[in-house]
């Protein structure tokens, strides 16, 4: 395992939408795994390292509430490079989540593209300084850009709180999409469950 951190993530609502809603949108019931790395690497990321997520705590009841949202019916694309939100913009209802609030433990390992000055106590004193400072790419979200995410690191040291939620089978839930072959992009799934409301990833059977 490589340096490892513990962050805190919290938010009013998220959207961590599961794949098989096509028309109106879903969220499970807890972040995903790719939805929590994301996170991190709106913090801090390079093509040297390469960031896994160990366990999510999860700090508050699963609550859902209704909204409307707008979205547009179009993607851009290389023949239609821009769009006309107004002219294409529709309300569609989502099932999100609501008073969300996670710890993220995760480390990062080194990928085939670090070079001799990518040593893992550098990157690991640059994700801590970052996160100290609030610094960030570009805005952490809670699956959706509208729903931001507050991000705070827990130092080493610091006790995790405890989760109210005890034992919660939640089904299959996406764990991260395989880019190995950019032609074909798979998603990966795993079993998912809570046990005393921490859903530990350390050993996971993935399936496309």
């Amino acid at each position: 395992m490589g340096y490892g951190i513990k962050i805190r993530v919290s938010g009013d609502y998220a959207l961590f939408t599961r794949p098989e809603m096509k028309v109106e949108r879903v969220s499970y019931d807890v972040i995903t795994p790719s939805a929590a790395r994301g996170i991190i690497e709106a913090v801090y990321w390079k093509p040297a390292i390469r960031w896994v997520i160990d366990r999510i705590h999860v700090l508050k009841p699963i609550e859902f509430t209704n909204i409307r949202r707008n979205e547009v019916s179009e993607k851009a694309s290389e023949r239609k490079p821009f769009l006309v939100a107004p002219e294409i913009r529709q309300q569609r209802a989502a099932l999100v989540l609501k008073n969300v609030d996670y710890v993220i433990e995760a480390h990062f390992d080194l990928t085939d593209k670090a070079g001799e000055e990518d040593t893992k106590e550098k990157h690991y004193n640059i994700i801590l300084r970052r996160l100290r400072k609030g610094q960030h790419f570009h805005a952490p979200c809670l699956g959706t850009r509208e729903f931001g995410a507050k991000v705070e690191l827990i130092e080493d040291g610091d006790p995790i709180p405890q989760s109210p939620l005890g034992d919660v089978e939640l089904g299959w839930m996406l764990h991260d999409l395989d880019f190995s072959d950019s032609e074909d992009i798979k998603p990966q799934f795993f079993k998912a469950a809570l046990k005393s409301g921490v859903l530990d990833l350390t050993h996971l059977e993935v399936r496309g």
